[in-house]
């Protein structure tokens, strides 16, 4: 219920047409708003404008009714703004009120601009010192888009057309529970006019009244934009086009069928793709996801919004998260529409379209697409054809960058098929400009977490059905803590034309080729943007301090020095000004992890134990893989001067400097290899500061006393970088023991797999960092990329020479005597051993695509 504003009782004289409302006796008003504030629940889209109390203040509305007044006047009053209502006096303005409608019905020339915004511009005309700010109001009775056919288009259009008394109270009756609101950033009325004035014609008041309808009227695309329901707008332009009706015509010629055939399955294809758009599926969901929300987390935090809403009216938006869980669809959605913008188009995979469910996802904005377009052009037009029509209509956009969620925590290597077309489309004919908006999705919990270890070990991908989603769905009852959103540092497609000299429409192989690298840089930057957007939760600082000590387990206090530790660390030398370090205390994050049960206090009389709850070890892991970017230098520098003892530092530079590389390739790490030197730096000044590692002088850098805390804490510090490093030597290893031109890429992932199980059990705890085949292809990617190995293009066997074995060598360097013992045994397989690994993973994916 909104409270009655202090204008309500107020009265005023009236000396223009604008003034009506005012004029009223109070009663009538009281009376008005007291109905209005029954029926209307108005939300209120984006954040509250900061207004200068000394500077006079005019709301700039579409079109004028009584219920829009009345709905700004309480807002107004509501936020805490200047009345929209209440009467501005000056030397230079008498108005009775603070309002200027660009469409009024009741002057008799309802196109004519208004007369208080021709009054305001001829006064500040006369006195060039005078400020006036505007500040465009955007008033949505309902969200639905225009339908293109619709019986009530009429009735619902009152954002684009002056809406009379029956079409009004239809909004506030069936939409007032629907209504939404928007105050945009101030603008400066001096500017406006002088921008006007540089344009073509006299008519001031006319040309600032255009402008400030085009504002709106983008602000208004931006939230809700047009009718999206595909099936029915688009599905016949898609066939028409000459682009599918020229693979039609290949395909019937290719496959000896007819036209009309042909025709029929690229109408099927597009009926397995298109999304059908419902608003009224969205206002279910909007009421079914805020319950589900509340019954599941903690709550969501969204960070840096304001990016998007800045660029949504002017540019082409394409949401590009990492992927966690199946909750991403859901979450991004959701967060969207209620910070009030247009809900993009999902790219979803088509394992999700299984019956009912598949429907819901369509009508909530999902496209589906196969996996694999292979072999198959005819799909791969109609796609990218469907794709193209999204980007002409300037439609939001989302896919998820990786191709699938994350099994390990990391981020996978990018999947550029969808970026390619995003670009490809806009390069043949550009629309808007384009954007993307790389999204930081974090967790504290996941449904699917006993799922991923099981898929890490071996056992098969289960495919999406009902009986799984029922089996989720009994979860619902469980807290699954906090959930983070992050918006990161746009990446605008223009840049990246200009940086590698991409010219739209133009089909040379120059431009091809440039383009192709383009493609490769900006799936890059993409995933650096989005880690440098992270979040280090209190589920994962507790994580990485208790997954780095060798029974899982830690002195309470201790536990609490390490996570200040970390803190310190990231807040000292920020990873990103992007990245965001929770702000509990370390008493706080270690109550949060057992309220979560995925830790245990156990009482002691020496003092209270931390530990990992049981079974939980495997999916903490994935949660410190989430932010291990973050510490990852920190812990690298402290595995080398832990493992050492003493080591020089220009020693120190140089294995950094050759490992680096590998870090950066798998972790999509922002800083480039030319720049190390400097990040390490002042890493280790940190590092030092803090007396986790002690400067010896003349270049030499040590480890505090063995007994010391300081030492336990360059232990658990150094634990994560030695995981990795551990990963990395067991596959150079096994390189160098079989030699060069013995094993391809797939044998090498395959039984680096087996290899990593084998380590992972004996020596790390089963862990699924070692056997995860995703880094192992990041790995022998950045061998490739490096030109430390190349593949024979007959045999597709792995070739190198010498250097391998260099880089192996500097393994004393960086691993315990134990466990380069270990890998070498292990890597050291005969060929019946190998060829029986090799046959075992190639039953097992066979099994699992049965």
């Amino acid at each position: 219920m909104f409270k009655l504003p202090k204008w309500f009782g107020q009265t005023s004289q009236s000396n223009n047409q604008e003034s009506t409302l005012e004029q009223k006796p109070s009663s009538y008003r009281r009376l008005s708003a007291k109905g209005l504030s029954l029926a209307v629940k108005p939300s209120l889209i984006g954040e509250v404008p900061e207004l200068d109390t000394h500077i006079p203040t005019f709301y700039v509305i579409r079109a004028y009714s009584r219920s829009n007044s009345l709905l700004v006047g309480m807002q107004t009053q509501e936020l805490g703004l200047p009345s929209a209502l209440a009467p501005i006096k000056t030397d230079d303005i008498n108005e009775t009120s603070a309002m200027i409608f660009l469409q009024d019905r009741r002057q008799d020339n309802p196109t004519k601009p208004s007369s208080r915004l021709d009054r305001l511009i001829a006064a500040a005309l006369a006195n060039p010192e005078l400020q006036v700010r505007l500040v465009p109001v955007t008033i949505l009775w309902g969200r639905a888009p225009d339908k293109e056919e619709s019986l009530f288009r009429l009735l619902m259009a009152d954002e684009w057309q002056s809406p009379n008394i029956p079409k009004q109270l239809f909004n506030i009756g069936v939409m007032g529970r629907d209504t939404f609101v928007q105050f945009s950033k101030p603008k400066d009325l001096q500017k406006l006019i002088s921008d006007a004035k540089a344009g073509v014609g006299d008519d001031l008041t006319q040309i600032i009244a255009l402008r400030l309808k085009g504002y709106l009227d983008k602000q208004r695309t931006s939230i809700v934009g047009p009718d999206l329901s595909d099936r029915r707008n688009i599905a016949g332009t898609i066939l028409s086009s000459p682009v599918v009706q020229a693979a039609i015509e290949k395909e019937a010629q290719a496959s000896g069928r007819s036209i009309a055939q042909v025709k029929a399955e690229a109408q099927g294809y597009l009926g397995e793709i298109t999304s059908d758009y419902s608003h009224s599926v969205m206002r279910f969901f909007d009421h079914f996801l805020t319950w589900l929300w509340t019954r599941l987390y903690d709550g969501v935090e969204v960070r840096h919004f304001e990016r998007v809403r800045e660029l949504a009216a002017d540019h082409q938006i394409v949401y590009v998260p990492c992927h966690r869980s199946h909750m991403d669809y859901l979450l991004l959605s959701y967060v969207i529409y209620k910070q009030g913008l247009r809900i993009p188009h999902i790219a979803a995979g088509d394992n999700l379209n299984i019956p009912i469910l598949g429907e819901i996802l369509r009508n909530g904005g999902a496209f589906f697409m196969r996996r694999s377009f292979k072999g198959n052009a005819l799909y791969s037009t109609v796609f990218k054809e469907y794709v193209h029509s999204l980007m002409q209509r300037a439609a939001p956009m989302e896919y998820f960058i990786e191709g699938g969620r994350s099994r390990s925590g990391r981020l996978l290597p990018p999947k550029l098929g969808m970026l390619a077309m995003t670009v490809n489309s806009h390069l043949r004919e550009p629309a808007k400009p384009v954007v993307f908006i790389p999204t930081y999705i974090s967790y504290e919990r996941i449904m699917e977490g006993a799922t991923y270890v099981g898929e890490l070990k071996g056992k098969p991908k289960e495919s999406e059905n009902w009986l799984g989603i029922l089996k989720t769905a009994r979860k619902i009852e469980r807290i699954f803590g906090t959930v983070h959103l992050v918006f990161g540092e746009p990446l605008h497609l223009n840049d990246f034309m200009q940086k590698f000299s991409v010219k739209p429409m133009e089909n040379s192989d120059e431009n091809t080729k440039n383009t192709h690298a383009m493609v490769q840089n900006l799936g890059v930057k993409v995933m650096q943007n989005i880690n440098k957007a992270a979040v280090v939760n209190p589920v994962s600082l507790l994580a990485l301090v208790l997954l780095s000590t060798p029974n899982l387990a830690l002195d309470e206090n201790q536990c609490i020095q390490q996570i200040q530790l970390y803190q310190h660390l990231a807040q000292a030398l920020p990873y990103d000004a992007d990245t965001h370090v929770t702000n509990m205390t370390p008493k706080q994050i270690i109550d949060h992890g057992v309220k979560l049960k995925l830790i245990e206090r156990t009482p002691h009389i020496l003092g209270d134990m931390v530990r990992v709850a049981d079974k939980q070890a495997p999916l903490l892991s994935y949660f410190r893989n989430n932010i291990l970017h973050v510490f990852i230098i920190a812990s690298f520098m402290a595995a080398l001067v832990q493992r050492n003892g003493r080591i020089y530092r220009d020693k120190l530079d140089g294995i950094t400097k050759l490992l680096y590389p590998f870090l950066q390739s798998e972790l999509f790490l922002k800083t480039s290899l030319r720049n190390i030197t400097e990040t390490t730096d002042g890493v280790l000044d940190l590092l030092i500061e803090q007396k986790v590692i002690v400067d010896l002088g003349d270049g030499v850098l040590g480890s505090p006393q063995g007994n010391s805390v300081a030492y336990q804490q360059l232990m658990v510090l150094a634990a994560p970088a030695q995981q990795s490093l551990e990963r990395y030597f067991m596959a150079l290893t096994l390189l160098s023991e079989q030699g060069s031109n013995r094993l391809t890429t797939e044998q090498f992932i395959n039984l680096c797999h087996v290899l990593g199980q084998r380590i992972s059990v004996l020596h790390a705890d089963d862990l699924p960092d070692m056997f995860d085949k995703a880094l192992f292809q990041s790995f022998i990617d950045t061998l490739v990329r490096t030109d430390y190995v190349s593949i024979d293009d007959k045999t597709e066997l792995l070739k190198f020479d010498e250097r391998i074995d260099q880089i192996a060598q500097n393994a004393k360097f960086v691993l315990q005597p134990d466990v380069m013992q270990l890998l070498r045994h292990s890597a050291n397989l005969s060929n019946e051993e190998m060829t029986l690994a090799i046959e075992q993973m190639s039953q097992k994916r066979k099994f699992g695509r049965k």
